[in-house]
């Protein structure tokens, strides 16, 4: 199946063979110097299959940096700048990021100040960051675990997606950038929530790809910066980033994104049913199904202080309250909910009830 290109605001998102979209690309562009940054999973499993192509036509230097979301920090940014400086790196560069959202996030953000801006090209090989952290312009790096706290909006050049490199993953990876696909239905599209609900792990649709893809393209085009709709993309990720947050402090083995972003999803449902009107039914056929994919993960009340902590970091509070979306019914989503400590701990108690 041909899948049409996404054209988001100045750039357009593109799907299939990376390696033959990428010379496409760069045949009609003109740069000093090309760079790809990658880390050590895809340096080893997906950078190989595009050198194979490109390789003689297409000079380039790698930057690698190690795995993991404990390394998408400022001392690995300062890195890959002194790399593009030795490189002799200028503004005519470009930065080709191949990998999933730490280096999607990390390698836009370094591009995006490196000599006040360079252009840079997403190839996101994994699951979350296909369907979630290449799309929409953000860049970022966490500061003391508090997710993308530094950060700017800047548009890539080209954004492509190639399915073939979700076989490289191991099924946790692929079953984290699943939450966000489970976002998406659940805050715009109850139609796409109960298609993904027999959704099969051992082989992605690339329709469901391009449908969460959509969605999430058609907010962030009506609201680049964040100001207004966009904000509904932070479902599930208020409780969720500050669980994800704690756990990478003190977990010897970390929860993945998505498994965090699971448990805000199931805490924020049962907000969204105190606040927003989000009936006792589809409450349940939400914990039921995320439940049935996701591990469970016991989150102590004597986390709670530094959960709160970390939630009034969150970048989109306003007057010192912690900002929600929340649902009013599956597929629809309202924004700009305050809801007490009392609420958020209520919640935290009710998911993990429910896994006892």
């Amino acid at each position: 199946m041909s899948l049409q290109p996404i054209q988001s605001s100045g750039y357009k998102v593109v799907f299939g063979d990376a390696a033959e979209l990428l010379i496409s690309f760069l045949k009609q562009r003109t740069y000093s110097k090309i760079f790809f940054l990658v880390d050590t999973n895809t340096g080893e499993h997906c950078y190989p299959g595009i050198a194979l192509h490109i390789a003689g036509d297409i000079p380039h230097d790698i930057i690698e940096i190690d795995a993991g979301e404990e390394n998408k920090n400022i001392d690995i940014c300062i890195g890959i700048w002194k790399m593009l400086l030795d490189f002799g790196a200028d503004r005519k560069g470009l930065v080709i990021n191949l990998g999933g959202g730490v280096v999607t996030d990390m390698g836009s953000f370094a591009a995006a100040t490196y000599k006040r801006g360079i252009d840079f090209l997403q190839i996101p090989t994994t699951l979350l960051s296909q369907v979630d952290a290449s799309v929409g312009g953000k860049t970022g790096i966490d500061v003391d675990a508090v997710k993308n706290m530094v950060g700017t909006f800047t548009n890539p050049q080209l954004v492509i997606i190639d399915p073939n490199f979700l076989q490289t993953l191991p099924q946790r990876e692929l079953i984290s950038g699943f939450a966000e696909i489970i976002k998406h239905g659940l805050i715009m599209d109850k139609a796409y929530f109960k298609a993904i609900k027999s959704f099969d792990f051992s082989n992605v649709d690339e329709k469901i790809i391009y449908r969460s893809v959509e969605i999430k393209n058609e907010i962030v085009t009506e609201d680049p910066h964040e100001k207004n709709i966009r904000k509904k993309l932070n479902f599930g990720h208020t409780i969720g980033h500050a669980v994800e947050s704690y756990s990478l402090q003190n977990d010897e083995k970390p929860l993945t994104h998505g498994e965090a972003i699971a448990i805000g999803m199931i805490t924020e449902s049962w907000l969204s049913a105190k606040h927003a009107g989000l009936s006792e039914d589809e409450l349940k056929e939400i914990y039921d199904f995320i439940l049935s994919v996701y591990p469970a993960y016991t989150v102590s009340e004597e986390s709670f202080d530094e959960l709160i902590t970390y939630m009034k970091n969150d970048k989109k509070n306003e007057d010192d309250k912690i900002n929600f979306t929340l649902l009013n019914t599956i597929g629809t989503s309202s924004i700009n909910h305050s809801c007490t400590n009392e609420d958020i701990l209520e919640s935290i108690r009710f998911y993990n009830n429910l896994i006892k």
